[in-house]
């Protein structure tokens, strides 16, 4: 079987997933990987047999997204270019990590395909949501990646079609301990916000995960650190506490490490501001920005005793068998005996 799988490189957290998942893909068949976005920190160790630009979002330095910078880098005749020349007629399977043009060049040419990932679980009503909903946002996580099946992950099975998150094998196995720092990773913010608001914080040691550093910079109470999967994983591990955007995979293997979370909704991301609404009804403490109150919050969430218990449901292995057995069922292919056993339980 060939598989045509696009990732989505927008943001780490779909790299990240890819990294865990090409594994248990590959013995289902050929796999070639379609990689789209330029704003990822984090490398993807295969080859990439298919690239674009794709369709970025970029931050100012307040924790938002940059609507200018964005719609300048937006390129439609490329973008059309591409979706008529990206191959996916020649595949017998399509999955799509939140890909626009991949879901386009399937619309166009008629070719079946699976939007697998956590957007896709907002096709779900089910799902949680702020009370106040956004209809472009909807709009957005409804349309931007249509496909003709839908597979998604969240932090709960909100929906019959809805699994675990993908843990990273190296956090599974790992023993947490707790060296008294508190990650950061809010990819939204600049360095100069970030020293704003927490060099205020002396009784605790801070490490922050920065694009803007290439090397380890002490100041203070904070280290700034390059962007790195090892790095990161580490000081996670081994964390008090952690406070991160309100994306999907950072928050979820944090809650199974049993860490203390805070999350900060990138501004003007609806999906984002969904996903808070979920990790608040499991226990989560959430603030809409770093502001002069920081302090008070923060000393406030240190102090809290809100331990959350969270297991995943599903192993990684379940998740791709799933992912397996709607496709293959979707598309009429025949099951293989060695594959036969897709059932979760």
């Amino acid at each position: 079987m060939k598989i045509f799988y696009a990732i989505q490189a927008t943001g780490n957290g779909h790299i990240s997933r890819a990294m865990e998942i090409l594994p248990h893909l590959k013995q289902y068949g050929q796999v070639d990987l379609f990689l789209s976005g330029a704003n990822s920190t984090l490398q993807l160790d295969e080859p990439i047999k298919y690239r674009s630009k794709g369709v970025c979002f970029f931050y100012n330095s307040g924790g938002g997204l940059h609507y200018l910078q964005t719609i300048a880098k937006f390129s439609p005749l490329r973008v059309l270019r591409e979706i008529i020349e990206l191959p996916v007629q020649k595949y017998d399977l399509v999955i799509n990590d939140f890909e626009s043009i991949t879901a386009l060049a399937c619309a166009y040419k008629k070719i079946p395909s699976v939007n697998f990932g956590h957007q896709a679980s907002f096709q779900s009503t089910k799902t949680p949501r702020p009370e106040n909903k956004s209809m472009i946002g909807e709009f957005v996580l409804h349309n931007y990646a249509k496909a003709t099946q839908y597979v998604g992950l969240h932090f709960k099975p909100y929906d019959d079609f809805i699994l675990s998150p993908v843990i990273k094998k190296n956090i599974l196995s790992a023993e947490p301990k707790d060296n008294g720092h508190i990650t950061i990773y809010l990819p939204s913010y600049s360095n100069n916000a970030i020293r704003r608001y927490l060099s205020s914080i002396k009784d605790f040691q801070f490490e922050i995960f920065s694009k803007e550093v290439d090397q380890p910079v002490k100041q203070g109470n904070l280290l700034f650190i390059p962007v790195s999967k090892n790095l990161f994983n580490r000081s996670l591990i081994n964390c008090h506490g952690i406070i991160t955007s309100a994306g999907f995979e950072t928050p979820a293997e944090a809650l199974f490490l049993q860490k203390k979370l805070m999350v900060i909704p990138i501004k003007g991301q609806y999906e984002q501001l969904c996903n808070a609404v979920a990790l608040e009804e499991m226990g989560v403490k959430k603030i809409n920005a770093l502001n002069a109150n920081l302090n008070s919050v923060f000393a406030d969430w240190i102090n809290a005793e809100n331990k959350i218990n969270y297991e995943p449901e599903h192993s990684t292995e379940q998740i791709i068998r799933f992912l397996m057995q709607r496709a293959m069922q979707k598309n009429n292919f025949p099951i293989q005996p060695w594959h036969s056993n897709f059932a979760l339980n």
